[in-house]
């Protein structure tokens, strides 16, 4: 009898990290009034759909004793939608806008009489405030212990040297993959410490994010953030793609490891493999909410489709897991299986791969019962879950197989066009598009999930480990 336990320990978190920057409704709901695309950045950075960035300052009290509306504005007598340099409001709290001139340079709105909610306001203490900002000097008291980088801190970035082995830099086959236009790669390898920021029109990365250690994931948010783990390091950085800059990092116990992403609750489950634990993390805030005690070293975790499910291979004793997020984080053993590559949950079915064997197990999960065990390429090492079709990824062969889940039969094999090292294949949100990365190799391929063949099979000047698609968005004051 398959052994159900509960969660060892289920912790809340209250002290591991800083607190975000919420803004009270009534400011949120004016500015969305008249933006509704604005984004409210988690440590309180306002960023209107033109690229127009405003900073709140936080009065020292509260007030919102009188009915809310604008109580004035610099230029006087601007309405929100016309985008005045300072916005106060009735309870106190001010919206100052970022004034960039035709040079680039960053400065706050010059007054020659404060007022009050201006001379005690504070900004955001967790804030990372735009580089190279200039405030007045009748204003300096709103930066508190915040500290204004400079140029030459402000971007962790590096320009890249073309490799002498490319000679040609653009690549004609971006017509046949247009969901790729308009689009920015972030590229991690197993070699750099540095994420390369590639265009999809090109081979050579335009610049990179400079890293201090190597990565060992990064899963994107949003358009707007990056989360990675690196190696070597107790702490998940988030990276703003609109600052290029590591805005925050939420420290852990101990080395982060691998992140899932749960887009539609707005929450990333990152595991901790030498403290047993998963953490779950608030995309909204970037706060962690709590900490889950597992059974074991947990590796290769993976997120049922519906987001009710977390799989966990315990890497100590071979051992699956599931733990029911829907059900008080009840720990549910599945079985041990030899070197897991992967893990997968459709139609209430565990699909496990052996790297090694090179297996496909599958078990009833209400019965915890093994349904059957196939043979599947060499080196099976990741799977992608679409409707009822399962993707099998074989790194020794470059090939994907196709299981229709709902017999549990092997439909299509597609070959990749690379003799390189196939990683991992994830699908581009809102497409029916999946990527797959090459470790060896110095290419990505993309591969149509409905009609199964590979789209384009893109030249890229650095092997790919891990791989993030996002839209391109405007940097921040610029």
């Amino acid at each position: 009898m398959r052994k159900i336990i509960i969660a060892l320990a289920i912790t809340a978190i209250t002290a591991v990290s800083v607190n975000a920057t919420i803004l009270p409704d009534e400011v949120k709901n004016s500015i969305t009034k008249e933006f509704p695309k604005a984004n409210f950045r988690f440590d309180g950075v306002i960023t209107l759909p033109d690229g127009t960035v405003y900073l709140p300052l936080i009065p020292s009290k509260f007030d919102k004793k009188d009915e809310f509306k604008i109580k004035s504005t610099f230029p006087a007598g601007k309405s929100l939608s016309q985008r005045p340099d300072v916005v106060i409001f009735s309870n106190d709290y001010v919206l100052m806008r970022v004034i960039v001139d035709e040079k680039g340079n960053r400065s706050l709105a010059k007054l020659t009489d404060v007022p009050i909610e201006l001379r005690m306001g504070l900004l955001p203490q967790d804030m990372l405030v735009p580089a190279n900002l200039s405030i007045p000097q009748n204003l300096k008291n709103i930066i508190g212990n915040l500290e204004i980088p400079t140029s030459k801190d402000s971007l962790v970035t590096t320009p890249i040297v073309q490799p002498k082995t490319v000679s040609e830099n653009t690549i004609n086959s971006l017509a046949q993959i247009p969901e790729l236009k308009n689009k920015i790669l972030y590229v991690s390898t197993s070699f750099s410490k540095n994420i390369q920021v590639v265009n999809p029109e090109k081979k050579i990365p335009e610049y990179a994010l400079q890293q201090n250690h190597i990565p060992i994931m990064i899963k994107g948010y949003d358009d707007r953030f990056l989360l990675e783990t690196s190696y070597g390091k107790r702490a998940v950085d988030i990276i703003s793609l609109a600052d290029d800059k590591v805005i925050k990092q939420i420290e852990l116990k101990s080395q982060p490891d691998e992140i899932v992403m749960d887009y539609n609750n707005k929450l990333a489950y990152i595991s901790a493999p030498d403290d047993a634990s998963i953490y779950v993390l608030s995309l909204e805030t970037m706060t962690l909410k709590r900490q889950i005690k597992l059974n074991g070293m947990c590796e290769k975790i993976v997120l049922s489709g519906d987001g009710t499910k977390i799989f966990y291979n315990d890497k100590q004793t071979n051992t699956i897991w599931a733990v029911e997020l829907d059900n008080e984080y009840l720990l549910k053993e599945i079985g041990k299986f030899p070197n897991v590559s992967k893990i997968a949950y459709v139609n209430g079915k565990v699909y496990i791969t052996s790297r090694t064997q090179n297996r496909l197990a599958i078990v009833d999960y209400a019965t915890v019962s093994l349904l059957s065990e196939n043979s599947v390429g060499e080196k099976p090492v990741d799977m992608l879950v679409d409707g009822d079709n399962l993707f099998i990824l074989g790194a020794s062969q470059n090939s994907i197989e196709v299981v229709d889940t709902s017999r549990d039969k092997l439909t299509d094999t597609i070959m990749l066009p690379t003799e390189g090292f196939s990683t991992r294949i994830n699908k581009i949100d809102g497409t029916n598009l999946a990527i797959v990365s090459d470790a060896k190799a110095g290419k990505y391929i993309i591969l149509n999930l409905e009609t199964k063949a590979v789209v384009a099979a893109n030249p890229i000047a650095t092997p790919v480990t891990s791989i993030v698609v996002a839209n391109k968005i405007k940097k921040l004051g610029k």
